[in-house]
């Protein structure tokens, strides 16, 4: 499955294809090639590139899985006449009567139930998942004994379609950069910016702020971008305030298993209340970011409102919240908006006065 069409030093899909070959040819098994890429750009990477451009982070993982491997290449699957589609996605799908629960891998440093969340649960009914009971130093076992070329191949990392490659130099190709200042959260200028779609809150390397007079020497971190005056905002301190935060809301919320129809504490969903009550459970702000416990409320037209109960640091605006109860995917959404942990600043989410970065 080819889904960039750009062939360049970091494009490995050349490589890609001709370790398929050799793994299916060693297990005598036919190999069929299709592209997606006009797809792709229609559906994930047109997306990418708006959310960026609207100064927020986008994760297309997410969109290529929903969109892509198990939409496209699903339904392509189906065209040949497969029953089933197995991918080497570290997760669980636990099959049985009424939709499929997606659960976490065994190997929890692999996990990826994160970037499958939001793929149509009737879409899982005819997918197979075999490595998910499997740490990744057995799966490389397993196929090295299978006499698999690929058994010792370097874990791909990187955005699907970017790879390795630079990525400022990547996306200065397709969006207009306008430099801008530096600030403060107080307001002193300290540098200058490439543009603003280049950072993302909490960022710390590429910021090209030294020591300043006055100044602590400590390093310097991504709290907030001003797009009105396409300033960025910096501070110093790692869990400085304005990089915490304790509710925020998302949107386009998506749901494999309804958290108000799941075992847990009983649920007070009246939006009246803002007491903190809610749905109980475990949320993810980011991959590979420890479960944070919290309760949501759902706002209706597909936003709901989160409260942490401890204070998450770097909750960016574009990526993905994701819910758990235990190992069971519960779902997840957007993050559209979040409140800094400031007491002058801090506000309700329930009555969508946030500051949006």
């Amino acid at each position: 499955m080819a889904n960039w069409d750009e062939q360049d030093a970091y494009c490995t899909q050349a490589r890609d294809f001709q370790d398929a070959r050799r793994v299916c040819e060693t297990l005598g098994i036919p190999l069929h090639r299709v592209s997606f890429a006009a797809q792709y750009r229609e559906r994930v990477f047109a997306h990418f590139l708006e959310e960026y451009a609207a100064g927020r982070t986008p994760n297309p993982d997410v969109l290529c899985n929903r969109e892509v491997k198990f939409g496209l290449a699903l339904d392509y699957m189906r065209r040949l006449g497969a029953a089933w589609l197995a991918t080497g996605h570290y997760a669980r799908i636990e099959h049985g009567p009424g939709t499929p629960r997606l659960l976490k891998a065994r190997d929890l440093g692999k996990d990826q139930s994160y970037f499958l969340h939001a793929v149509d649960p009737r879409r899982l009914e005819r997918v197979l998942f075999p490595v998910g009971e499997l740490r990744k130093a057995e799966v490389r076992r397993l196929a090295h004994e299978a006499g698999l070329a690929v058994h010792d191949k370097p874990d791909s990392t990187g955005i699907c379609f970017i790879g390795e490659r630079p990525f400022r130099e990547f996306l200065g190709r397709y969006l207009a950069l306008q430099p801008g200042p530096i600030e403060t959260a107080d307001g002193h200028l300290v540098g200058e910016h490439r543009g603003l779609a280049l950072y993302t809150l909490g960022q710390r390397s590429g910021l090209g702020v030294g020591g300043r007079a006055g100044r602590a020497a400590a390093p310097w971190y991504v709290a907030a971008k001003d797009e009105r005056r396409n300033a960025l905002i910096v501070v110093q301190e790692h869990d400085h305030p304005r990089l915490l935060s304790r509710e925020f809301l998302i949107e386009e919320a998506h749901w494999l298993a309804d958290p108000r129809e799941q075992p847990g504490e009983p649920v007070r969903d009246d939006e009246s209340n803002d007491s903190g009550e809610g749905v109980a459970c475990m949320v993810k702000t980011r991959y590979r970011q420890t479960d944070q416990a919290c309760r949501i409320r759902d706002l209706g037209a597909r936003r709901w409102h989160v409260v942490l109960d401890t204070p998450a640091r770097a909750v960016t605006p574009g990526q993905y919240a994701v819910f758990y109860r235990e190992e069971l995917c519960l779902g997840g959404g957007v993050i559209a908006a979040r409140a800094p942990r400031e007491p002058e600043r801090l506000c309700s989410l329930s009555n969508l006065s946030v500051e949006v970065t």
